[in-house]
C-alpha cells in the first residue's frame, strides 16, 4: 500500500488530512517562505485531535539551508522541546556553504531526535551531486528524502526520482513532493515506485489543504 503525507500550514489542514485519509501529517509555519518551524503551542493543542503520524518542521527561518551556530542551537532547542509532547518525528535538512550536505549537523540532529525518525527536506533539490547526496543523507541517519527529484516539482524530476529510488534500495524512503497533486500522482508513482508521497493539496492559493484533493491523491493513490 503506497502512502501519502500531506504538509499542514494550520490545524483546519491537519484535521483535514487526516480525515482524507492521509497516513502522515507534516506540520509547518510560513508557507510562502517554503515552510519554517510551527508554533509549540498549536501542536501541543492539535495533537489529542490526530491519530495518524504528525512530523514537525525545523527550520528557523526561510532562505538557504546553511544555518549559524545560533540557529543550529535554535534547532536542537526545538527538537527537545517537541519531543516532550509526543509528536511521530522531524523534517529538517542542513546544507555547507558549496551546497553539499552538512554530515556533522544533520548527524548531530537526527541523533538528537532518536528515537523518532527524520526526513531530509528540499534543501535536497538544491544539491550538485545528487547520487551522492543521497549517500551522504543515508550516512546521517535519516529514514526518509523528500524530493522533486531537484528539478522545479515531480513530473519534470521524474526521471532522478526513479533513480534515486533504484539506488536508495530500501535503504531510506524516497519520497516524492513539489508540483505533486490528483492529477499527476498516478503517473508519478507507476514510474518512480516510491512508497511514500507528500502533497499540500492546496488548490486555491489559499494556506488551507483542499478535502476532496485529499481524498482525490489517496484514491489516485491506491486505485
Amino acid at each position: 500500500m503506497k502512502k501519502l503525507e500531506i504538509a499542514c500550514f494550520n490545524s483546519e489542514s491537519a484535521l483535514i488530512a487526516q480525515q482524507g485519509g492521509a497516513d502522515r501529517i507534516e506540520f509547518c509555519a510560513n508557507l510562502k517562505e517554503g515552510g519554517t518551524t510551527p508554533d509549540f503551542k498549536t501542536i501541543k493543542k492539535l495533537l489529542p485531535e490526530i491519530r495518524v503520524d504528525l512530523y514537525v518542521m525545523i527550520r528557523p527561518r526561510g532562505g538557504n539551508f546553511e544555518y549559524s551556530e545560533e540557529e543550529f542551537q535554535q534547532m536542537k532547542a526545538e527538537i527537545r522541546e517537541f519531543k516532550t509532547i509526543g509528536v511521530n518525528g522531524f523534517v529538517f535538512g542542513i546544507l555547507n556553504h558549496d551546497k553539499s550536505i552538512n554530515l556533522q549537523q544533520n548527524t548531530e540532529l537526527v541523533e538528537l531526535a532518536k528515537p523518532l525518525p527524520c526526513t531530509f527536506h528540499r534543501a535536497f533539490d538544491q544539491v550538485q551531486d545528487v547520487f551522492l547526496s543521497l549517500e551522504k543523507v543515508i550516512q546521517c541517519g535519516f529514514s526518509t528524502v523528500l524530493t522533486s527529484g531537484t528539478m522545479p516539482n515531480v513530473v519534470e524530476g521524474i526521471t532522478v526520482l526513479k533513480q534515486l529510488v533504484a539506488k536508495a534500495d530500501n535503504r531510506i524512503t524516497i519520497m516524492p513532493g513539489g508540483g505533486l497533486r490528483s492529477s499527476n500522482i498516478r503517473l508519478v508513482k507507476e514510474q518512480t515506485r516510491a512508497g511514500f508521497y507528500h502533497s499540500s493539496a492546496i488548490t486555491d492559493g489559499s494556506e488551507t489543504a483542499n478535502p476532496e484533493e485529499v481524498k482525490a491523491l489517496k484514491a489516485n493513490l491506491n486505485g
